[in-house]
């Protein structure tokens, strides 16, 4: 089966597909995703009227993810943590092994792994203290 492409993606082309996530906590997400998997702000947090962050960006290893405080007026809740996510964060990663510990003893439940899976790479699923579900993947040698 042919991939389906619309004639808006084959006139401007695409770039990137960059998560956006909200989280009951924003200022506590972007220590936490700084110390548990090495993010570092790219562009500092936007503070609202209201106290709240209404965006931060961050990257992690080159990728850029955007994030915000929950704003349920706007359509915009955070994720039930304990409840899951519908989403699932694919992250390749140097050492698999290394984040997932890190993401644990910060806080992040461990669904899965660190285990070798061939031919995706060795990999981990879980989920952070705001929740989100990661599948960090460090491709195989």
């Amino acid at each position: 089966m042919a991939p389906v492409v619309s004639a808006a993606c084959d006139s401007v082309g695409m770039s990137e597909l960059t998560p956006y996530l909200s989280v009951g906590d924003a200022r506590a997400a972007i220590r936490w995703y700084a110390d548990a998997l090495g993010a570092v702000v790219s562009v500092e947090p936007i503070e609202m009227p209201d106290g709240r962050i209404g965006h931060v960006e961050l990257e992690i290893g080159g990728a850029r993810l955007m994030m915000a405080d929950a704003h349920p007026e706007l359509k915009c809740p955070a994720p039930l943590v304990g409840e899951g996510s519908p989403v699932t964060l694919h992250l390749s990663v140097a050492d698999v092994d290394r984040m997932t510990e890190a993401a644990r003893a910060a806080g992040a439940l461990v669904d899965r792994g660190p285990e070798d899976s061939p031919p995706v790479g060795r990999v981990a699923v879980l989920r952070d203290p705001f929740g989100h579900r990661w599948f960090l993947n460090q491709p195989l040698a």
